[in-house]
């Protein structure tokens, strides 16, 4: 996902407001009753004038006192009726767009949890927070603020302009004399502001990914001291949204003077011909006061358009952005043809190739087999593809040739859902959520209840742990579990995996970043959960899987060696170099 400096998507491109309309159904009841409220209001604001002519001329200036009593009545009843519809159309149009923006921002969030982790290693995270939240927060201003409110004004303006016609042509004529070059300015304005808008959107979303990227990565900017470097390209990221910024700043600050110089011409026109005609008895008091009341409303709305046309062009840039990703095709490929309720637990590799990017494979015709309840562990150097073998299991990427088949049954033709609900994954970098140590065991399945949370940390062994800390199970844990140690993190989710469950379990380094004496309670632990299951470990530390039924050996993404610890050992190959190479580390 990029974004550049093009701007995307038309004023009225009516594919995409189908596609708003489709979230605008569960209240269309709503929806009808803005729309009539509108109409009331493009009818209410235009006949105030009107009466308030007839006023002055039929009432005002006849000395009727009782009939003046009347329509001043009759006056205020409309301007209460009219501030009663307006209060229900401001609240209805931004209830409206809030209840649609919600569903939006489910939608689109529920559609990004089933991408491949490709997409997230590729795209900045903060770029697709701003499309969840920033981006759609602008699409309720095309219901509070856009397609509704400009239809109003638009319908205001022609019934303005009808009773200022059906009033006295002449004046009319003169009154709008300005309205050319009013519409010119106000087209100019709408083209400026459109581009600024969409600069303004991607300027928000590099800052957003910058900040978001450096606050997750600042024990990084510390430890190398950059915090110099940093800041100074973090000053001109902020020049660039400042600059984004103040361009639509300046179209405004242009602009509404430029509005306001073509009302007061207008009006200039309009009282210097209107007087003469009323010492030549053509036009009434009450008519030129009218027609004062009729311009000052017919040049407010027009002031109005411009910039609820472009709020309605800055809804449609960030619904077409928000539509592109929603139609992103990152969904893990499932055919769904079979769904497995209980997975027993064998795994098998048939001829697998895989790569991250294009041809450039990190797994080359790999085959091996898990029988259910085995355990295998892989093992080799650094980027031999260790780790991608256990990503591939859980789905997280797409391979490009082969099978991975569990139970005998094609990973391609198994729902996703109902595979990881029976793959438990302890990595060497624990997850945890901001919160507490329940919610992060559980994580907040309502349907687990305490005392099952405590089996499970008994079998896993970890009581005294949890026991230790402040509130037990209500600790918070803090941002990514800040508050715990690396080996806190693995028993949290040790215990998280007995209470699951699973058939499967996948150990990515699970020991590689820890102490002894906490390797040795985690081991334990981990011991418990491996117990008639099926275990796939990834290990740097060899002395940790000489129990395992198989050790495969990978270097460069192909199969070297394959057999036991003591069949591997003998063989003088490279699982021997590599034994014999840490023993001698940790004997020296």
């Amino acid at each position: 996902m990029t974004d550049n400096n093009k701007v995307s998507g038309n004023l009225f491109d009516f594919k995409i407001v189908r596609r708003l309309m489709v979230f605008c159904r569960p209240y269309m009841n709503v929806f009808y009753l803005l729309i009539f409220l509108t109409l009331s209001l493009s009818v209410l604001q235009p006949i105030r004038p009107f009466i308030t002519q007839i006023i002055i001329d039929d009432y005002v200036t006849l000395g009727d006192s009782e009939g003046l009593v009347r329509m001043t009545v009759l006056l205020l009843i409309l301007l209460l009726i009219n501030a009663v519809v307006m209060y229900y159309h401001t609240y209805l149009s931004g209830w409206l767009g809030q209840n649609i923006i919600k569903d939006i921002r489910i939608k689109l969030f529920s559609h990004i949890q089933g991408f491949k982790l490709q997409f997230f290693d590729k795209t900045p995270i903060g770029r697709v927070v701003t499309r969840n939240i920033s981006d759609i927060e602008t699409i309720a201003d095309i219901f509070g603020q856009g397609i509704a409110s400009i239809i109003g004004d638009i319908l205001q303006l022609l019934g303005i302009v009808i009773l200022m016609f059906y009033l006295n042509w002449k004046l009319t004529l003169i009154s709008l004399a300005t309205l050319p070059f009013l519409f010119l300015t106000t087209y100019i304005f709408k083209e400026k502001v459109k581009i600024s808008f969409n600069n303004v959107r991607t300027a928000v979303a590099n800052l957003n990914s910058y900040v978001q990227e450096h606050i997750v990565g600042m024990n990084i900017v510390q430890v190398f001291g950059n915090e110099d470097r940093e800041y100074k390209k973090f000053i001109r990221v902020n020049k660039e949204h400042l600059h984004a910024n103040l361009k639509a700043v300046l179209y405004y600050s242009i602009y509404f003077p430029v509005m306001e110089l073509f009302t007061s011409i207008g009006l200039g026109l309009l009282i210097w011909y209107g007087s003469g005609q009323i010492f030549l008895e053509e036009v009434s008091l009450g008519v030129l006061i009218a027609f004062i009341m009729y311009l000052q409303l017919f040049f407010r709305p027009i002031r109005a358009i411009a910039d609820r046309f472009n709020t309605l062009q800055m809804g449609v840039v960030s619904s077409k952005r928000i539509f592109d990703l929603l139609d992103r095709d990152e969904d893990i490929v499932s055919n769904n043809e079979r769904t497995l309720y209980k997975i027993r637990g064998s795994v098998e590799f048939k001829d697998l190739w895989f790569a991250y990017n294009d041809n450039n494979y990190v797994l080359k015709n790999i085959n091996f087999k898990i029988k259910e309840g085995e355990s295998i562990a892989f093992v080799g150097s650094t980027g031999s593809g260790k780790t991608s073998i256990i990503n591939l299991i859980n789905r997280f990427y797409e391979f490009q040739k082969g099978k991975i088949l569990v139970d005998g049954v094609d990973i391609k033709k198994i729902n996703s859902s109902d595979l990881r609900d029976d793959l438990g994954l302890v990595s060497q970098d624990v997850f945890l959520f901001s919160d507490t140590i329940y919610n992060n065991i559980t994580l907040f399945n309502d349907k687990i209840d305490e005392s099952q949370v405590w089996d499970s940390i008994d079998q896993v062994g970890a009581r005294k742990f949890i026991e230790a800390l402040p509130n037990k199970l209500n600790f918070n844990v803090k941002e990514r579990g800040a508050s715990l140690s690396v080996g806190q993190r693995q028993l949290i989710s040790c215990i998280r995996i007995m209470l699951y469950n699973p058939k499967i379990i996948l150990l990515d380094e699970a020991t590689s970043s820890v102490d002894s004496d906490t390797e040795t309670l985690i081991q334990s632990a981990i011991s418990k959960i491996l117990k008639n299951r099926t275990s796939i470990v990834v290990a740097h530390r060899l002395s940790t899987i000489k129990e395992v039924d198989k050790i495969i050996v990978l270097e460069n993404g192909e199969i070297k060696e394959m057999g036991d610890h003591r069949t591997l050992n003998n063989s003088g190959g490279y699982y021997k170099k590599l034994y014999e190479m840490q023993n001698k580390n940790i004997l020296s």
